[in-house]
């Protein structure tokens, strides 16, 4: 475990729990998603972009390929809001602790926010993401990360 990364302790026990086969990857700090994928020698589609978006009144976790562009439209549409924002840096320091480009693609229990998931992560057979901080990632088959991540699915990226 890394003690000084609570959300990857969450997230790994939330995968040992459910028996999950994942790898764990250390390395240099990544600021965007195409640095991520090459620390992680992943493609850029594998990777799981998460951004924490404030939908009307509420925060929620949106998970996308690192590939794609959040299509803002599409997400007030579903949503029935009429304001849709990122979260402020300090919003999300504040709210969970993570700094911009560390957020790991998961709600309850790791996050607590609602948790929705683009249809662009069932087009890979795993999913590669910075798990609570710069410089950890963890890879695992899509299917066995939708069933333990949950979330609402439907398409929110161009």
């Amino acid at each position: 475990m890394n003690p000084g990364n609570p959300k990857l302790s969450l997230i790994i026990e939330l995968l040992d729990g459910e028996g999950i086969s994942y790898r764990r990857i250390s390395h240099e700090p990544t600021r965007t998603s195409e640095d991520s994928a090459r620390a992680r020698g992943e493609a850029l589609e594998t990777g799981g972009k998460a951004l924490l978006l404030k939908a009307g009144e509420d925060f929620s976790v949106f998970v996308l390929s690192a590939a794609l562009k959040l299509d803002s439209q599409a997400v007030k549409k579903r949503l029935g809001v009429k304001s849709l924002r990122f979260a402020t840096a300090d919003e999300l320091m504040d709210l969970t602790g993570l700094v911009p480009g560390s957020v790991p693609p998961f709600g309850e229990p790791v996050l607590p926010f609602p948790l929705f998931v683009d249809v662009s992560i069932e087009a890979n057979d795993r999913i590669a993401f910075n798990a609570g901080s710069l410089t950890d990632s963890v890879v695992l088959s899509t299917v066995d990360y939708l069933r333990v991540a949950g979330g609402e699915i439907f398409r929110f990226s161009v």
